[in-house]
């Protein structure tokens, strides 16, 4: 088992219940949030090990989330999913330290990969 804290944050409930779930059977703990505000407001309470932001969301977007993360937490691990992944946008978050980035739809298989290399597994 793991006690190894995970945050996802995309403002599409299915991808953050489908994730949780999925994710919990590996033994991580698992909080979903629906908008960047309210992650942030977690996360100036709790340490994640892993962050995994949509980059776009109204309101604070994952780029903002990956710049919050990384000044509270430098070693806490942000993975970014999108639905518009284009090259811009992936050199961006590679440059912001993004450990991952994938475009939408995510497989959850290659997603859980992601988080174990990035918890160092």
């Amino acid at each position: 088992m793991s006690d190894h804290r995970v945050m996802i944050i995309d403002d599409e409930k299915i991808v953050g219940d489908m994730a949780k779930l999925s994710l919990e059977q590996e033994g991580y703990i698992v909080e979903t949030f629906l908008n960047g505000e309210t992650a942030l407001v977690r996360l100036a309470e709790q340490k994640f090990d892993v962050v995994v932001t949509d980059l776009k969301m109204k309101g604070i977007d994952g780029m903002e989330v990956l710049r919050t993360v990384k000044s509270l937490y430098p070693d806490t691990r942000v993975i970014m999913i999108t639905a518009f992944a284009n090259l811009d946008t992936a050199i961006e978050a590679l440059r912001g330290d993004v450990h991952d980035f994938f475009p939408k739809p995510v497989k959850i298989k290659e997603l859980k990969a992601s988080i174990q290399r990035a918890l160092g597994g």
